[in-house]
């Protein structure tokens, strides 16, 4: 159980579950007599000691406990970092859920495939729309990011108003959607900003993170030079980026093959809400087969080299409709992601080794990001005046830089907090006042599980120090009836070591050398061939692989029964 938490007193609270402390899986609650509101609901991706999940939620146990006082689900915008765990844990929390047009048609997808549509009330809410939950008028208001329909949300309570920024940037020339109007961030500055709860992501960079406009200019310099194939990565959720792209294939007279699922369902969102022409003609994979290479365009996933990602299977060949070869051009345009590195170097290693060539963000001007540098920041400040700055959005160096750096642009005070702090907004000044149990939750399977789960954990250690299975059977009487078996997977320091063969010799005296009524102990039995395996692996490892014993005893009529040849033995399996 959580501990109990209730605002009392005119108390207005702040709580990430998510997203503070860290770049993804954002989940924010706010409450206000006795009431809550939740702010997104993301996901991040599982990195490499994680085998076998591939994404991860913010554990909802605390508003899971307070769900009767959950007034609603906001959702700022429809990247996987602030949407893509509405799905998983909407059944735990069973509140509205509030989303603009194009947010509403992508978690519509998400709830469609999960079986939840008919039974979650989704509420669309008008581009600079409004909605009143309890003592929150929220006002959804436009911002400029690398998504459609991109909000910051104003969140005026009885006792002040908070603006939650959301992902945004200040882009002067985007491709889809307007620039970022000042006018009613001044507006709110001017009635009064009790606390800022800002993106951090790029606090690090100086000046201003780039125009959408440039890289499309950039982009179809580079494509018109092609003369093969090109293929172009990004986000799925980059709907500028996939515009920019479409005209890019328009000018440059090719035809666009989208490539990966979630890169239709996010065209097909934003041809349904206005955002792309529908008129556009699209081809699927299979079409691609028939068109010359030099028409080609290839608009595909996989930008963190994800292993099922369609850029990573195209450049494995395990595409069943489309490859890459000498000549033709993958351009990733996206940021790398810190931890993806070696994803990323993986699928372009491969590319490269079929002389494909590569460009990315390192050598040419074809990504820009989404999130706001320090002019940009300096600006919001400027506009909004705030009294608290609290820095989200953003890992812990992040988060102390940007606190440091709102004081220096006017604001009266910055705090930094982390995921399960309970920060007290008002009365007085922005103070931690309290903290509730957080955790991380992974997709395992179709199941969710705790991250430190036992299954998750075993998972690791075979990654690491691989297995031991060791096959006891004996007979009756607690006679062995057949040498054990042991068999070594994946164990450092084993292969070409002889050690199965000593290890089943050993043992083999080992449990011979018991007295009979150990024989009879399955216990003793177990602790005697851990020990003896531990010991024969002292030398050869570093590592504790674990050691699974399997001890078989035979009733009386079958004793005996595997004495019949080598080939019987074989069939005894861990």
């Amino acid at each position: 159980m959580t501990q109990q938490v209730t605002s009392s007193n005119g108390e207005l609270l702040f709580l990430p579950l998510g997203g503070a402390g860290e770049i993804g899986m954002n989940l924010n609650l706010y409450g206000f007599g006795g009431k809550w509101i939740m702010v997104d609901c993301g996901i991040t991706f599982a990195d490499d000691s994680m085998p076998g999940v591939d994404i991860v939620l913010p554990d909802p146990q605390f508003i899971e406990e307070e769900s009767s006082n959950l007034l609603g689900l906001l959702l700022t915008h429809a990247h996987e970092d602030h949407i893509g765990a509405v799905a998983h844990l909407w059944p735990r929390l069973r509140c509205p859920v509030f989303a603009t047009p194009f947010t509403s048609a992508l978690v519509a997808s998400k709830l469609e495939e999960a079986g939840l549509l008919s039974d979650v009330p989704l509420n669309i809410v008008p581009v600079s729309g409004s909605v009143t939950l309890g003592d929150f008028d929220v006002r959804y208001i436009p911002i400029t990011h690398s998504i459609p329909e991109a909000h910051s949300l104003s969140l005026k309570t009885p006792v002040g108003t908070v603006l939650h920024t959301g992902d945004w940037k200040l882009d002067p020339m985007p491709v889809v959607g307007d620039a970022t109007s000042p006018d009613p961030y001044c507006a709110l500055g001017d009635q009064g900003v009790l606390a800022l709860v800002c993106d951090s992501t790029n606090v690090f960079k100086p000046g201003n993170s780039g125009s959408e406009q440039s890289v499309r200019e950039s982009l179809e310099n580079i494509v018109s030079q092609a003369t093969g194939r090109v293929a172009i990565t990004t986000f799925a959720s980059n709907v500028a980026r996939i515009k920019s792209i479409l005209a890019i294939a328009e000018a440059c007279e090719r035809h666009i093959v989208l490539v990966g699922r979630s890169m239709w369902r996010t065209v097909h969102a934003a041809c349904a809400t206005g955002h792309l022409d529908a008129a556009t003609e699209l081809l699927s994979d299979v079409d691609a087969g028939y068109l010359p290479p030099e028409k080609l365009l290839l608009v595909c996933t996989g930008c963190q080299g994800e292993p099922r990602g369609a850029m990573s299977r195209i450049a494995f060949g395990d595409h069943p409709h489309i490859g890459l070869e000498a000549g033709d051009l993958a351009i990733f345009s996206s940021k790398i992601i810190p931890g993806n590195e070696r994803s990323i170097d993986r699928v372009q290693n491969q590319l490269a080794t079929s002389d494909v060539q590569i460009v990315t963000e390192k050598d040419h001007f074809v990504h820009t990001s989404g999130h706001p540098s320090r002019d940009e920041l300096a600006e919001m400040y400027a506009w909004t005046r705030p009294e608290l700055a609290v820095p989200v959005h953003g890992e812990a160096r992040h988060l102390q830089e940007h606190a440091k750096y709102a004081l220096e642009l006017g604001a009266g005070s910055s705090i930094v907090i982390r995921n399960g702090d309970l920060l007290r907004l008002h009365p007085g000044p922005g103070e931690i006042v309290g903290r509730v149990p957080v955790g991380r939750l992974a997709l395992d399977g179709r199941k969710l599980v705790a991250e430190d789960s036992g299954n998750l954990q075993m998972r690791r250690r075979l990654m690491f120090n691989g297995l031991i299975a060791v096959t006891i059977l004996l007979n009756h009487e607690g006679a062995l009836e057949l040498s054990p078996r042991v068999l070594a997977r994946g164990v450092p320091g084993t292969e070409n070591s002889g050690f199965e063969g000593l290890a089943s010799q050993q043992t083999d005296e080992d449990i011979r050398a018991l007295p009979r009524g150990k024989r009879n102990d399955d216990d003793a039995i177990d602790n005697a061939v851990r020990r003896t395996v531990r010991r024969l692996l002292k030398p050869l490892t570093f590592g504790r692989p674990p050691i699974e014993v399997d001890i078989i005893r035979m009733p009386s009529h079958m004793t005996g029964a595997t004495k019949r040849g080598k080939g019987h033995q074989q069939t005894v399996k861990a």
